[in-house]
């Protein structure tokens, strides 16, 4: 059935190749991205992924995760004790938030 099925998609793909259907496509000419690193990841998630990437959507753990970086980034340049004390308790509310948008998307996926 495969054999028939990719027979049918080559002459969908040239039929459209012939009516000009696949110029002037987005990246026509441009290298295909490296995405080696997705080789060892479930190809579904790795897709959902690169959708929202493209579309501009990130996932809760990844915005926490950059607002948690940035919250430690401005800790290591305060010097007043105060500051410093409530810069700490952002970074552990953020912290907190964040481990627990990484073990909902980890229950998630099981």
């Amino acid at each position: 059935m495969f054999g028939s099925l990719g027979k049918l998609v080559e002459r969908q793909i040239k039929k459209a190749q012939a009516e000009g259907q696949l110029q002037g496509l987005e990246g026509e000419g441009a290298p295909l991205p490296d995405r080696s690193g997705e080789a060892q990841s479930d190809p579904a998630i790795a897709a959902g992924h690169r959708i929202m990437a493209q579309a501009g959507v990130l996932p809760e753990e990844f915005v926490i995760k950059k607002r948690l970086d940035e919250a430690r980034k401005e800790y290591a340049e305060l010097t007043d004790p105060e500051a410093r004390k409530a810069k700490m308790s952002k970074i552990a509310d953020l912290e907190m938030r964040y481990n627990m948008a990484r073990d909902a998307r980890r229950a998630f996926m099981r």
